[in-house]
Parts: structure tokens; sequence; C-alpha cells
């Protein structure tokens, strides 16, 4: 299936739409990886790059997001700010997205950070979401694994990324794929009125 539109600026290294499908026959991106018998012989799935012409959906997949978390009293979206930042002339994040027969169904979004001890960037996975009808189906675990092979094609050292203590089939997702929490760190924020009054500290 060929890519629409304009995509993002930094994911050029690695070609990523592919048919979930049809992956028994594709070297690069196993059928197990990727859950290929969870769909029906009649349902074509894949994983692609965003788009431009995908920020609607993307605005859409955030909200529904917030929603699932309970946190939707927290969103201050802005579609052109989020346009800017994933196709702008400096793109600052990245996102992928998860078709079902051609229609969008749940998106990766991810940013490059840094770790000084290793010298080595890496990913950070802020978002993954599948819309709730399509999951169990491996589309998850295809964004999911997606952004890792990114991550090793880009020679990161780590990717990392937060799950909410109570969502507890998320966390053995992760835990099945070999991922760890970080018991040993505690996150930190400053945000609003408080970065603010920060930043005017003398």
């Amino acid at each position: 299936m060929p890519m629409v539109g304009r995509t993002s600026g930094i994911l050029r290294e690695i070609e990523i739409t592919y048919p979930i499908k049809d992956l028994r026959s594709e070297a690069t991106y196993s059928s197990e990886i990727l859950g290929a018998d969870q769909f029906s012989a009649h349902t074509v799935a894949m994983i692609r790059t965003a788009t431009i012409e995908d920020v609607p959906k993307l605005i859409q997949f955030l909200f529904e997001l917030a929603d699932f978390e309970h946190l939707s009293h927290t969103v201050t979206l802005d579609p052109d700010r989020l346009r800017e930042h994933l196709f702008g002339p400096t793109p600052c994040i990245e996102a992928l997205i998860a078709e079902a027969d051609g229609d969008p169904v749940g998106f990766a979004l991810f940013y490059t950070n840094y770790s000084t001890f290793q010298c080595r960037p890496g990913l950070y996975l802020e978002d993954l979401y599948i819309q709730p009808a399509f999951r169990g189906r491996g589309l998850g675990r295809a964004l999911l694994l997606s952004v890792a092979r990114l991550s090793v094609a880009r020679h990161c050292g780590r990717m990392e990324w937060a799950v909410l203590d109570w969502n507890q089939q998320a966390i053995g997702f992760y835990q099945s794929l070999g991922a760890h929490p970080l018991d040993d760190w505690t996150k930190y924020r400053l945000s609003g009125d408080a970065l603010l009054k920060a930043a005017s500290l003398p």
C-alpha cells in the first residue's frame, strides 16, 4: 500500500509500511511479531508512518486515550501545534498508524531522548493506543515492536515509556516482551503555574 501525503521528516531510515497478514513471506517483519493469525482472511491490517492527513485522526485517538486513562480533564490539544511538531521544519515527535482494512484504528507517538551514561540516544514512547474493538489482535504489539525496531536501527541504547499503575493488562503485556519497571526511580514534573514560577526564580 503506497504512502500518501507528507510523512515525518525524521522517519527515513526504515520503511515502516507493511501489511500484517502477509508477513509470512517477509523476512524483516515476521507474522509472530505482528500477530497475523489474529486477523481473518478478509482483514488487511498494517502499520505505517503517519502522514499530515492523519492529524485529525490522531487528535481523535488522543481524546479517546485520555478518556481511557481518566485524564480527559488534563487535555489541552492544539491541532496546529501537533501538526507543526510532527511535520514542521523541525519535527520533534514521530508517529506510526495501525490500520485495519484501510482505516486507522490506533497509533504510537514517540520522540528521541538521550542517555549520558551510555552516550547514546533512545526513543521514548509517549503514547500507544488501539481502539477497543481492535484490541487483542496484535496491533498494539505490532506498534510497540515497530518502535523497538526503529530504536535498534538508530543505534539507540534503550526504549522507555510509562504506564499507569492500575493498568495491569498493559503491565503484563510489557513484561511479556522483556520490559522491566524502573522501581528505583521516581518521575518528577513541573507544569502549569509551577513551571512558570520555577522559570521566574532568580
